[in-house]
């Protein structure tokens, strides 16, 4: 099983860290998951000290870093940061009828240290 990190939301649509579980099976001699419907993809790039508002990320999009540091800050402080070769999910949302409370919801993205961020966002077709 491949587990991938993922910011998604809570009961009370708070951005949290989980994780996503991707079963695995040999096929060939490899380990693959089953099909993961993507609609898109987009090639980023940042420079060092880009910081985002507080967001959400609507759509569920995996990000994959190729070059410098990502860290994801949440309402309550704690962070993670993403290096080359890691990936993680994006996925936290409100439903609907929920407003966007720029006090309470979402996540802030900034490129650390001294390299530009490189990246590729994949738009995730829907669950």
């Amino acid at each position: 099983q491949l587990n991938i990190t993922t910011i998604s939301t809570d009961s009370h649509h708070i951005s949290v860290f989980t994780e996503s579980n991707f079963a695995q099976e040999i096929r060939g001699g490899m380990l693959l998951s089953q099909r993961i419907d993507a609609q898109n993809f987009r090639l980023r790039e940042s420079e060092t000290g880009y910081e985002t508002n507080w967001h959400l990320a609507g759509d569920p999009t995996l990000i994959i870093i190729r070059q410098g540091i990502l860290r994801i800050t949440l309402r309550n402080g704690s962070y993670l940061d993403f290096r080359v070769g890691d990936l993680f999910i994006a996925a936290d949302n409100l439903p609907e009828d929920t407003a966007f409370d720029d006090e309470k919801h979402g996540h802030k993205a900034m490129v650390m240290g001294e390299e530009t961020l490189q990246a590729v966002h994949i738009k995730l077709g829907s669950p």
